[in-house]
């Protein structure tokens, strides 16, 4: 029964993007689900330099410019999703995205992204109140006037999610960095023996 119905939910998400790709090639969010979807969309035109996320300008493979940052911003501020938590489906595939563009031409637009997306993630499953994305997500806002406060109440098992998906990273994410290690930073005594990994994934030990 599980694997039916995970089957029929990728023949529904399939149907889903043939049908919007009618239209502009990128399904508008409906939920959480198909932002995530949406954004896999963008993953492979990074990937291939093809695709509808890319059209109308040179758009060379593995590479991320500022309409691609843009792309990004629009799924996930959608407003279907505004006022809901970035889901793990969302960050895993920021982080796909990230892990596919050894390029950058965007001027640390997707980095700035990348680690509001997993600082609202990381606080809302942790049971926080988060801003809506349209505030948390937005380049005007700054990480700092809002992630901090969550810090010392983050869920040790969010932490060890987030350095498992940083781990062994050829490129390094400066603005993530600094948010986790903000994250730590209040919670450094009760989770120095839990979670070594952590801190060794970000220099901090």
């Amino acid at each position: 029964m599980l694997d039916q119905n995970k089957k029929l939910r990728r023949e529904t998400m399939s149907a889903l993007k043939l049908k919007t790709a009618d239209i502009n090639g990128v399904p508008e969010p409906s939920c959480r689900d198909t932002a995530a979807s949406a954004l896999t969309i963008i993953r492979d035109g990074v990937i291939t330099g093809e695709g509808p996320t890319t059209r109308g300008r040179v758009h060379f493979s593995r590479s991320l410019d500022a309409d691609d940052a843009a792309w990004c911003t629009r799924i996930l501020t959608a407003r279907a999703v505004e006022h809901e938590p970035v889901s793990r489906a969302e960050v895993e595939a920021l982080f796909e995205i990230n892990d596919a563009a050894t390029e950058r031409s965007d001027e640390g637009r997707f980095d700035d992204l990348l680690a509001k997306a997993v600082a609202h993630h990381a606080a809302s499953v942790s049971g926080l109140p988060v801003p809506p994305r349209t505030v948390a997500l937005s380049p005007d806002t700054d990480i700092e006037s809002w992630a901090p406060m969550y810090a010392d109440r983050v869920k040790a098992e969010v932490l060890e999610w987030i350095a498992s998906q940083m781990r062994g990273k050829q490129r390094g994410n400066r603005k993530l960095m600094a948010m986790v290690a903000t994250l730590l930073g209040a919670a450094t005594l009760p989770l120095a023996q839990q979670l070594p990994a952590v801190f060794d994934t970000i220099g901090m030990m």
